[in-house]
């Protein structure tokens, strides 16, 4: 696909030289790096409108197709929620919204935040706020109230604003039998079993009163113990409760059993963690004060790689140059609650990358372009390695001088790769510098080379025509970013890949 930017050129928050992606690119971007927080440049409630306002831009078909993808393969749960909701308002009369409904609502709290959301963004007060809720909306809910059991029902019936017992009289699911019957009457009269979760047996244990330190110790201890033998606690829960779990001190036998689940190839597939995940985990677990820290650091340098298996890998013939956007701009947490920031992720995604490449070379860009010398095993290592240096290369974003350097050694390479949030600029020289030149410039030197820009903020501008002189846009925090460059290598782009869903 050739996308038609305007014919002239915008400027980014810098000042520098940009271009304006077409609607469905930038509405890609956007929510596919989106969880709905504050970032550097843009304030929450602005995202959100540039968000409803670009999905009027575009085909619904389009806008429900991307809710599936950014909900089923690039593992965000907040904005397809918005996608959804936001389709049902400009579009109705066939079954899109219905089908878009069941496949972006994989556990039964999004049937509650589906509502939620619509909700808040519904124009009635008091006990009408749910009034007028879309039929095809109701239907889609309705269906997917029969895909969960008690415990799931039970795990996530919670005293939200909107609770299972609403939604249930709301949509007016049917039971497909009967046992299903039961476990609905349940929910009416809030008799649901409490279910065995580690939430609710910690919590049950912190209610109990010890009078002595070492025997609310021990029971903590026998507790993780009970958790980890009992094989119910999910993959995100042991690596939210590793540091929790080796702060316990529980027996070696129990971390041996942790880290054979953290490694099960299955169970990392199934688990589909964002990347970053492990690394905060990682980060985590590494200032424990505990001789068995060693084994959990080990377990999760295997889980990430296992998670990458798939990812197409570069041959020695192949010239890979990796660069990391380590700026000031992409040192904000992702949420309020998240001690990740897009430079981590950056970070996660290049040193991915750099597993899968024999022929490499990586550096962080600021002020300036550093290189690093590192091995292409022990990702997460690694992604520390270069925090590590974080300052040595100042904090603007200087992309251009990626270029300049392999311009100036005369370093052929055939593909440069950008972990970045885009709003690349010359920070010395008033912005006389662009990355256009510098990639005009390079191509007469390296003439089959491929930039490769990871857009991780999705703010809408592009510091280079997209797809003109070889020049691709990828967007995401997932490890499926990696199956857009494949597609990119065979002809494709994001957007065919989102179209070729099936609802």
């Amino acid at each position: 696909m050739k996308f038609n930017f305007l014919s002239k050129p915008i400027a980014n928050y810098e000042g520098a030289l940009s271009f304006k992606m077409t609607p469905e690119l930038e509405l890609y971007t956007v929510v596919v790096t989106s969880t709905l927080s504050d970032s550097f440049y843009e304030k929450m409630d602005d995202r959100l409108k540039r968000i409803i306002k670009l999905i009027k831009q575009v085909e619904p078909t389009f806008v429900a197709k991307l809710a599936v993808y950014v909900r089923q393969q690039m593992y965000l749960r907040t904005v397809p929620i918005v996608l959804t909701n936001e389709l049902a308002k400009i579009h109705n009369g066939d079954s899109l919204v219905k089908k878009t409904v069941e496949k972006v609502v994989q556990r039964p709290d999004e049937i509650l935040e589906l509502l939620a959301y619509y909700q808040l963004t519904n124009k009635r007060e008091g006990t009408k706020k749910l009034n007028s809720l879309s039929k095809q909306v109701q239907k889609g809910l309705a269906s997917s109230f029969n895909r969960f059991d008690e415990y799931q029902f039970a795990k996530y019936d919670r005293d939200t604003a909107v609770k299972l017992r609403d939604a249930l009289f709301l949509v007016h699911p049917k039971a497909k039998d009967e046992k299903q019957q039961m476990i609905f009457n349940k929910i009416v009269r809030r008799e649901l079993a409490t279910p065995y979760t580690w939430e609710t047996e910690l919590s049950a244990l912190g209610q109990q009163k010890f009078h002595i330190e070492g025997v609310y110790k021990n029971a903590l201890r026998a507790k993780w113990g009970e958790l980890i033998d009992s094989q119910k606690m999910g993959y995100m829960a042991l690596l939210r409760n590793l540091r929790n779990i080796l702060e316990a001190d529980v027996k070696p036998k129990h971390i041996k059993q942790v880290c054979k689940y953290l490694t099960d190839p299955k169970a990392v597939k199934q688990s589909k963690q964002l990347p970053f995940r492990f690394l905060a985990a990682y980060r985590e677990v590494k200032d424990v004060q505990s001789s068995l820290v060693p084994m959990v650091l080990d377990a999760l340098e295997e889980a990430i790689t296992i998670s990458v298996e798939s990812v197409k890998a570069f041959d020695v013939e192949t010239r890979v140059v990796i660069a990391c956007d380590v700026s000031g701009s992409m040192q904000k947490p992702i949420s309020a609650k998240s001690k990740i920031m897009l430079y981590d992720i950056g970070l996660v995604l290049g040193m991915l990358l750099q597993s899968k490449c024999k022929n490499v070379t990586s550096g962080m860009f600021g002020d300036s372009w550093k290189t690093l010398s590192l091995p292409t095993r022990n990702i997460l290592e690694n992604v520390d390695a270069f925090y590590k240096r974080e300052g040595e290369v100042g904090y603007s974003t200087n992309g251009y001088l990626v270029l300049d350097d392999l311009i100036e050694r005369q370093q052929v390479a055939d593909k440069v790769m950008m972990f970045t949030d885009v709003q690349l600029w010359d920070s010395v020289n008033s912005n006389r510098n662009s990355l256009v030149t510098k990639w005009l410039a390079y191509k007469k030197i390296a003439p089959n080379a491929q930039l490769y820009l990871f857009d991780l903020a999705g703010y809408g501008h592009a510091p280079l025509e997209i797809q003109a002189n070889d020049v691709f846009l990828i967007a995401g925090w997932s490890d499926k970013i990696f199956d857009v460059l494949k597609a990119l290598e065979e002809g494709k782009d994001a957007l065919r890949l989102i179209n070729e869903i099936c609802l």
